[in-house]
């Protein structure tokens, strides 16, 4: 799992609450090509980062998705779907001017485990 690029804590539990901060589509601390490949391996730092506090994606009820181009919106979403299965959080996908390190893609996520 890539360190964190910058001063946050990547994981944090609150009571029954676990927010995973913003994760981008990092393999071995290079980002994949493509919005697809970001997708899939933001997800699975995504799983990473809920295993490292016993939660899986099951446990996740809200995500904040951020777009370098929402012209991309229909191949994130199709990967999106595909990382999550038939789970389905309450969601947010919003554009954005830039991502860190030229990102196409971020996802924060937010799991109760109640």
């Amino acid at each position: 799992m890539s360190a964190p690029i910058g001063p946050y804590s990547p994981v944090v539990e609150a009571g029954d609450l676990i927010i995973v901060s913003g994760q981008l589509g990092l393999v071995g601390g290079t980002l994949a090509e493509g919005v697809s490949a970001q997708t899939e391996a933001v997800i699975a730092n995504l799983v990473t980062r809920l295993a490292e506090v016993g939660a899986t994606l099951a446990n996740v009820v809200k995500t904040t998705c951020f777009l370098a181009d929402m012209a991309t919106f229909s191949e994130f979403n199709d990967a999106y779907v595909a990382g999550f299965g038939e789970h389905r959080p309450a969601r947010s996908t919003i554009g954005v001017a830039g991502l860190p390190l030229g990102a196409a893609v971020e996802i924060e996520a937010w799991a109760y485990r109640g």
